[in-house]
């Protein structure tokens, strides 16, 4: 079974002060965001790799960008957050795990390449960097045996941040989707997996790339820093 990939990408992106959708932002390499992701997708699972897109604001522009791309529509994009945008993504899924990515995340190609590892053994992760720990991003803790225990952007004690490269297990998969239904529309989907992990005892691996660049575009001055690799 090929490994299903998800892109979110129905926010609107106001922080960024762009007219398109955030992922078509062009790189100083003449890439768009969303380029870059399919190309570093394509580096670790091939090119024929299958890639999910969630979409809301202006939708137009990213399917017509992507037209080989399946679509998932969020149609209360101006509404909710990612946790939304996710349930729907996994509520259209096949049977299987998800890896999936916040659409606005420019990274390392060996990013995938090593996740695929994690992939292959259908093993849930969040990739995480722990080089640095900023109060605005979402950290997390670990447990005792090394798993994912808090995960939000109020932890105290962070041991790293989350980046956006996740995956769920086909066995975790109905578990989080329960949760993502519960949580509030405002809501990250990390929300979710918290709770999972509270309530349901799932067990998510952190897998550190901080040896590895990945830069979540959220202003201009994201936008600059990402240029430095690409």
């Amino acid at each position: 079974m090929s490994t299903q990939i998800v892109i979110l990408a129905a926010g609107m992106g106001k922080r960024l002060g762009r007219t398109l959708p955030k992922p078509l932002t062009e790189l100083g390499d003449g890439r768009t965001i969303m380029q870059q992701q399919f190309d570093n997708i394509h580096f670790a699972f091939g090119k024929s790799a299958k890639v999910t897109i969630v979409v809301g604001y202006q939708l137009e522009y990213i399917i017509e960008a992507f037209p080989r791309a399946s679509f998932v529509y969020n149609e209360q994009y101006d509404q909710t957050n990612t946790s939304k945008s996710l349930m729907r993504a996994l509520e259209a899924s096949t049977p299987g795990g998800v890896l999936w990515m916040n659409g606005d995340v420019v990274f390392d190609p060996e990013a995938l390449r090593r996740a695929k590892a994690h992939v292959d053994s259908d093993q849930s992760f969040v990739s995480v960097n722990t080089s640095k720990v900023s109060d605005e991003e979402v950290k997390y803790t670990t447990d005792s045996e090394g798993f994912i225990k808090e995960l939000s952007k109020t932890v105290k004690g962070g041991l790293g941040e989350a980046i956006g490269i996740n995956y769920i297990s086909r066995a975790d998969k109905a578990v989080l989707l329960r949760r993502l239904k519960r949580v509030e529309d405002e809501d990250y989907f990390e929300r979710a997996i918290e709770l999972a992990i509270e309530h349901d005892q799932m067990r998510i691996e952190p897998v550190d790339i901080s040896d590895l660049y990945a830069v979540e575009i959220d202003f201009a001055e994201d936008l600059e820093r990402a240029n430095l690799h690409v």
